[in-house]
C-alpha cells in the first residue's frame, strides 16, 4: 500500500508524467497546497477563470473555488494519496484516494485537470464512496 503521500505515477510502461510534466507538477502542487491548507499557494496554481466540476456542484472562478476549499469544506483534515498520474490532453488525470486524519479512506477519486502550462485551468472530479 502506498504511503499517505506516495505518488510515483510510474507504470511498467514508463513514466506517463514525462508526456506532460508541467501539468503533472501543477497537479501534485495542487494536492500539496490543499492538504497543507496553503490557500494562497493554491490560488497561485489556478487560472483566474478556473472551473471545477463535480457531480454535486460546479465552482466557477479561482476565488470562489479557493473560498470553498478554505471555508466551506466539511472536512479539511484530509490527505490526498495519489496513486497514478496519466497524460490527458492539455492536462493530466490523477487517480487516488482521499484519506481522513487517521489514514482511513473516505473515497477513491479521479481528477482530470486541464492546464495552460503555467496554471490549472479546469478540474473535473469523479468520486466513488468506499
Amino acid at each position: 500500500m502506498p504511503s499517505r503521500r506516495e505518488a510515483d505515477g510510474r507504470g511498467s510502461d514508463g513514466d506517463p508524467e514525462s508526456e506532460n510534466p508541467d501539468a503533472a507538477a501543477l497537479a501534485r502542487a495542487y494536492y500539496e497546497a490543499v492538504d497543507a491548507g496553503e490557500y494562497d499557494r493554491l490560488r497561485s496554481l489556478l487560472s483566474s477563470d478556473f472551473v471545477q466540476r463535480r457531480s454535486d456542484r460546479t465552482f466557477e472562478g479561482r476565488d470562489r473555488f479557493v473560498a470553498f476549499m478554505r471555508d466551506e469544506r466539511p472536512n479539511t483534515d484530509t490527505t490526498h494519496a495519489v496513486e497514478r498520474v496519466y497524460p490527458a490532453g492539455p492536462g493530466v488525470a490523477v487517480r487516488g484516494r482521499l484519506l481522513d486524519a487517521d489514514g482511513d479512506e473516505l473515497f477513491a477519486f479521479v481528477d482530470v485537470f486541464d492546464s495552460d502550462g503555467e496554471t490549472l485551468t479546469a478540474l473535473e472530479t469523479y468520486a466513488a464512496e468506499s
